[in-house]
């Protein structure tokens, strides 16, 4: 049966939360301002205003009702398991696949090379690469849903390490709530060939005075 748009959120808030009614103005809005596959909510206490990318438009009912659900989860701070979820982050993992490759630069196509072939026998499929902004918050991020590493030329190669490692091991999940930095992740991320590169990013950081290296990837 096709959704209507309002049909989408009531559908997937009565399947999230059987025993409760739904009694909120809503709507669903598809935006080019969003990268691929990114999303959020607005909501008051009683509307809620979901924005995706125009990307979840051609994608299954059943895996956006997925997407809708993972944001109710978090602004009712619930921990609710449905099939939807599952089928959501099942494809939020895999969509890497399906997305074009159209972004790259010499510098970091170096760099990825190099990682690859070292740490990952040269088993990851190139993700798009791009160089982001001077930033004093972060030096490189993962965005799981264009499959763009984004890097800072600072450490160049164990940030590119670590964002593979994202790419690779992708995420856990536990109640509403997603691991990215994982027990196997931190031990993979030690095995980087410079023993002393902790220390040389407290260096760093206390230099430049930035708070943290890198942005949790990007999910929804």
């Amino acid at each position: 049966m096709k959704l209507r748009k309002m049909g989408l959120i009531k559908d997937a808030f009565t399947r999230l939360y059987p025993d409760k009614d739904f009694s909120y103005n809503s709507k669903v809005k598809y935006s080019a301002k969003f990268n691929d596959y990114n999303a959020n909510v607005k909501y008051t206490a009683d509307s809620l205003n979901f924005n995706l990318s125009r990307k979840w438009k051609s994608v299954s009912k059943e895996i956006q009702i997925g997407l809708i659900q993972s944001l109710l989860n978090r602004i009712f701070k619930t921990k609710v398991k449905t099939t939807n979820i599952d089928l959501y982050n099942i494809f939020i993992k895999r969509v890497h696949y399906i997305i074009e490759k159209t972004e790259s630069h010499p510098i970091l196509e170096d760099s990825f090379n190099r990682v690859n072939e070292k740490y990952f026998h040269g088993l990851i499929e190139k993700p798009n690469l791009k160089f982001g902004k001077d930033s004093s918050t972060k030096l490189g991020s993962y965005e799981y849903g264009s499959d763009t590493v984004i890097i800072s030329t600072k450490l160049l190669d164990y940030i590119m390490y670590h964002e593979i490692l994202h790419k690779k091991h992708k995420f856990k999940n536990s109640g509403n709530r997603s691991y990215h930095h994982t027990k196997e992740f931190r031990k993979k991320e030690k095995e980087f060939e410079d023993p002393e590169i902790e220390k040389k990013l407290e260096l760093f950081l206390a230099k430049h005075k930035i708070r943290s290296i890198f942005r949790l990837p990007k999910i929804i």
